[in-house]
């Protein structure tokens, strides 16, 4: 009986390691796909910490566009950069560990993330740019304004993270992996057959109440996301929120640039309330605009009335 035991338990042991090469070897086929059909859009930057890959346009007052989480620079190239590069220098960055770019460590932070982005926009000799950060990239700019005062003129922000969160939003808590060992593990098996067949569900409910562009997983980048390093980066990227966040926002008094947000009214990842309104209290001169009926990824389904606001904010500041 015992032989027979250790027999069985072998068997299953050889299935199970059979079974998870399988989705090790589909993961690794749905990565090059994905690269296949979204290539490189623009150049690459060397930085201390790895290379940023972005994609500069136009001319004028520069512009940095720093991108939330889970995406990547397509999310603004898709139709916001258009509407700006006839009046604006636009440098959109792929942020450390998303689409084509590097990062030092897998669990860079918040102030890890804004240096590297600082150091490409410096290599570029660009100076004193404006910041417009979408979601987790808002977080990334206020961090920018925070650690380096000087060298920011302002920051537009888009449905940007800017306070504790209880939960993780339900559309994100698949990629609530503490340990980095099960985060690799479920990174390189798991995660992208999972994501295929949920891909649907996960991103309806990102762009809620506002359909899903027909052509995101391409024009708009959204295949790049399929690939596994792309999953332990954003898991890794929320995970580390829990430490960053409360040292960002103790920091928020001390800022002193122009700070405009804009927010979907019906914004369903973010609470525009939450995230908006109540920050009002603990950014000097904050202002605070809402687009009515409007979900969380403005720079796509609203990029008329996102470039608009940004125009806005800028002219504003200037005046």
């Amino acid at each position: 009986m015992g032989n027979i035991l250790l027999a069985l338990g072998v068997v299953l042991l050889a299935a199970s390691a059979l079974g998870l090469w399988g989705l090790h070897r589909f993961s690794a086929r749905l990565a090059r796909r994905a690269e296949a059909d979204v290539p490189p859009a623009g150049r690459f930057v060397d930085t201390p910490e790895g290379r940023v890959h972005l994609v500069e346009a136009g001319q004028g007052p520069p512009l940095v566009l720093i991108h939330g989480l889970g995406g990547q620079l397509q999310h603004f190239t898709y139709a916001l950069v258009e509407r700006l590069a006839g009046d604006f220098h636009v440098i959109v960055v792929d942020r450390p560990g998303s689409g084509y770019s590097e990062r030092s460590a897998d669990d860079a932070g918040l102030a890890t993330q804004a240096r590297q982005i600082r150091a490409a926009w410096r290599a570029l000799g660009v100076e004193r740019p404006w910041l417009v950060g979408h979601s987790l990239g808002g977080a990334v700019a206020l961090a920018l304004a925070e650690d380096y005062p000087d060298e920011v003129a302002g920051l537009a922000l888009l449905a940007p993270l800017t306070a504790q969160e209880a939960e993780v939003p339900p559309a994100f808590r698949g990629m609530a992996i503490r340990s980095p060992r099960w985060r690799r593990i479920v990174a390189d098996t798991f995660a992208a057959p999972l994501g295929v067949r949920y891909a649907s569900r996960l991103l309806a409910a990102i762009f809620a109440p506002e359909p899903v562009p027909a052509d995101f997983a391409t024009r708009g980048g959204g295949l790049l996301a399929m690939r596994p390093q792309a999953f332990y980066a954003n898991s890794s990227d929320l995970v580390m929120l829990e430490s960053d966040l409360p040292a960002l926002i103790r920091r928020y008094p001390e800022l002193r640039l122009p700070v405009t947000i804009l927010f979907g009214e019906r914004d369903r990842i973010l609470d525009p309330a939450r995230h908006g309104t109540a920050v009002r209290g603990k950014v000097p001169g904050l202002s605070v605009e809402t687009l009515p009926g409007a979900g969380h990824m403005l720079p796509l389904t609203r990029p008329d009335e996102t470039a608009a606001f940004i125009r806005r904010v800028v002219a504003r500041a200037c005046e």
